[in-house]
């Protein structure tokens, strides 16, 4: 992803952030299944630093901090809005591209969910995250996999993430940072909502910001057509699809804890 694009990801989220919270409900399901599968994997229920990369408005946070203890807390996003939701939980807020930021050293727990997609090398950023735990640390990331918004890619549309990626590449990316670091848990999953027309499906992208890397604008006769092409391809009696491809890894570093 260039700097334009990266631009136009940060602005849509700026748009969709105020009602980002409530609309991303999928997001939500996802960022809690991650903690879920991290528990059932018998992680600590205390660390003393965690680093979460993307935190928006605070999906995973929240659902992190229901689960565990932490001592220090750095949450980074593109978007600056989301300091808002590192003042909230007390934690330290890191601006900017994750590509570009200075990282924290050391982590306990490196957390990220709905995010690594945006990235055209999501395993680099794995890799990454990986090397940067402390002895005892674990690292929990979920990205999106290649049939996220399958319809929209059937019809051509140009907005797809770039870093959609198979599992695969995210325990790679992990055990890529050497032979001290386990894959515990691996996992994808397939889910369609439903919605009524293909103009509601429109609206729910522009509401949770997904649309963000797309530069097409829209005319009358361009949304007709699509709109039209969509109901046509896809719609049922149940209305008309849209599928959310979630992948994840779990992984931790050989070592003691000091927490």
């Amino acid at each position: 992803m260039n700097v334009a694009a990266a631009e136009r990801v940060q602005r849509s989220f700026s748009r969709s952030f105020p009602g980002y919270h409530d609309s991303a409900g999928q997001q939500a399901q996802i960022a809690r299944q991650l903690v879920q599968r991290m528990s059932d994997s018998d992680a600590p229920r205390a660390y003393g630093s965690v680093f979460e990369i993307g935190c928006g408005t605070g999906h995973l946070t929240a659902a992190l901090h229901r689960r565990f203890s932490f001592e220090n807390a750095v949450l980074n996003d593109l978007t600056p809005e989301a300091s808002a939701t590192a003042c909230i939980w007390g934690a330290d807020f890191l601006p900017g591209d994750i590509r570009n930021v200075i990282w924290p050293t050391r982590q306990d727990l490196i957390a990220s969910t709905s995010m690594i997609q945006w990235l055209d090398a999501p395993g680099d950023i794995v890799h990454h995250a990986a090397r940067s735990l402390a002895p005892g640390g674990w690292l929990a990331i979920s990205g999106f996999g290649p049939d996220q918004y399958a319809e929209l890619s059937y019809l051509g549309s140009r907005s797809q993430a770039p870093g959609l990626c198979e599992p695969d590449v995210l325990a790679q990316a992990v055990q890529a940072a050497g032979d001290e670091l386990e894959v515990v848990d691996l996992w994808q999953d397939q889910r369609k909502l439903w919605f009524d027309t293909p103009e509601h499906v429109l609206r729910h992208l522009r509401k949770t910001g997904v649309n963000g890397r797309a530069a097409h604008v829209w005319t009358r006769s361009t949304l007709a057509a699509f709109c039209e092409n969509y109901r046509r391809t896809f719609a049922t009696c149940d209305g008309v699809p849209l599928t959310y491809h979630p992948v994840w890894v779990v992984a931790r570093k050989s070592g003691c804890r000091t927490t």
